[in-house]
């Protein structure tokens, strides 16, 4: 008795020891922040289908074949197949092993009475159970391993669906932007084109000399030589588009104007908890609980293990007989391990999950900032942008109204073309900037709807 009493404080002692490792755990030290930095932003539930807020059919539709055909999201999706089988491996690890087997043999054999030799056959059936007792929860810590780790992949598909809707929407916005430039360029170039015919009228009746005739026609080709390069843009824009969208490169049937498209109007609200709206910071969040549930499953494997074992065996000379009238054997037993001499190997992977799991805090921690630093960035471009457009269209009114009052100096005989030549140029690149900017406008709320992880609909 004193002997065994021995060597069970001996193998305590070596397995005590064995869970000594050399990677601390890091503390978890996030100060959320209670607000975003302007202390205005949306506060309301995630919107399942949020693109639909601007009231584009085209734009929803698109959106919609990118959710059914990108190929990402049938990739993410995969991908939780895939994890959501390994847990249901891992649940069946917790269950009990039953092991069947049959066995026949045919011999030849002397017999010890007569001396003649004679032939038998042996029919043997064989079941045995193991069960490894989870004493310490290591299997369990590994089940909820697993599941965290499906969330997080189910989290990950989700964070790809949400990439592909505002990729969707910002490329639908900067096509439908770039027809815009376009019909403001072939506009301006019809101006251009009444323009360089008044000069030329002139010039030949003698009223202005060929140098004005000559300055309208070099601005003629000027935006002339706009359009092949915006219809290149526009072509490449479809084509990324289409793949987008799971089809081939093609044109994009569209039917909408961008003066149609209205931007968002921002709720003054305090924000709600990010936390839970945004898909990659769930993904941290559940990788984070699967590294902890790892370290937990690879500390308890240095703890001692409970092995509980039966068999049995069904012998006949007769295999109609196997289950009848057997000669049966069976036995019932467990074993108790203790790591002793490996203390060095499951240290080391106690180290490892550790490390591990600093790395998913670190990178938690990285996610929610951020989406924080994100928020904040879209929030107030939003507000720059919106400032920034208000006062190019103001601009636009008023350059607009002086190349009128230009004109009609220039063709009663007040001004030189060159004052209705600088009202021209000014319109058109005031009336360009409108475009780019109402779009960086677009582009910015598409973005925060992103970065919220959905809209931000009062419900």
């Amino acid at each position: 008795m004193r002997w065994s009493t021995s060597l069970l404080a001996a193998i305590l002692t070596a397995t005590l020891a064995g869970c000594a490792t050399e990677v601390e755990q890091a503390p978890g030290s996030l100060p959320i922040p209670q607000q975003w930095r302007n202390q205005v932003g949306p506060a309301a539930p995630v919107e399942a289908d949020w693109w639909r807020a601007f009231g584009d059919a085209d734009l929803n539709r698109l959106v919609e074949m990118g959710l059914r055909n990108n190929l990402d999201i049938l990739t993410a999706r995969s991908r939780v197949d895939q994890y959501r089988a390994e847990l249901r491996a891992a649940q069946g690890d917790n269950y009990p092993t039953l092991d069947a087997g049959v066995a026949a043999s045919h011999a030849r054999a002397l017999s010890s009475v007569t001396g003649q030799p004679y032939e038998y056959a042996v029919f043997q059936g064989l079941l045995q159970a193991n069960y490894d007792v989870d004493l310490w929860g290591a299997r369990g810590s590994s089940i909820d391993a697993a599941k965290a780790t499906l969330a997080a992949q189910q989290a990950a598909a989700t964070a790809a669906e949400l990439t592909v809707a505002s990729s969707v929407a910002s490329g639908y916005m900067t096509l439908v932007s770039l027809d815009e430039q376009l019909r403001v360029t072939q506009a301006t170039l019809a101006s251009r084109e009444n323009s360089l015919k008044l000069a030329q009228r002139q010039y030949e009746t003698g009223y202005t000399s060929k140098l004005e005739w000559v300055q309208s026609e070099s601005e003629y080709q000027t935006a002339k030589a706009q359009i092949p390069v915006l219809q290149h843009q526009i072509a490449q824009q479809e084509n990324a588009l289409s793949i987008l969208v799971g089809m081939n490169p093609r044109e994009i049937a569209r039917q909408s104007q961008f003066e149609h498209v209205a931007p968002q109007t921002l709720p003054s609200v305090l924000p709600s908890d990010l936390l839970r709206r945004r898909p990659d910071i769930v993904q941290a969040e559940r990788l984070l609980l699967a590294a902890d549930s790892s370290l937990a499953s690879s500390r308890a494997r240095l703890l001692p293990s409970l092995n509980l074992t039966a068999t049995g065996t069904l012998q006949s000379s007769v295999l109609h007989q196997l289950v009848d009238n057997p000669f049966r054997l069976w036995s019932i037993g467990g074993s108790v391990l203790a790591p002793l001499l490996n203390r060095e190997a499951l240290t080391a992977q106690v180290d490892v999950s550790m490390a591990s799991r600093n790395q998913a805090l670190y990178g938690y921690e990285k996610v929610v900032r951020t989406a924080f630093s994100e928020v904040n960035n879209d929030l107030d471009a939003i507000d720059r942008y919106q400032q920034q457009l208000t006062e190019l269209q103001k601009q636009e009114q008023v350059v607009g109204e002086a190349l009128r009052i230009a004109r009609n100096r220039y063709q009663n005989g007040y001004a030189s073309y060159l004052d209705e030549l600088d009202a021209q140029r000014t319109l058109f690149t005031t009336q360009l900037n409108v475009v780019q900017v109402k779009n960086n406008l677009l582009l910015a709320q598409i973005d925060l709807y992103r970065a919220l992880g959905g809209g931000w609909e009062i419900k």
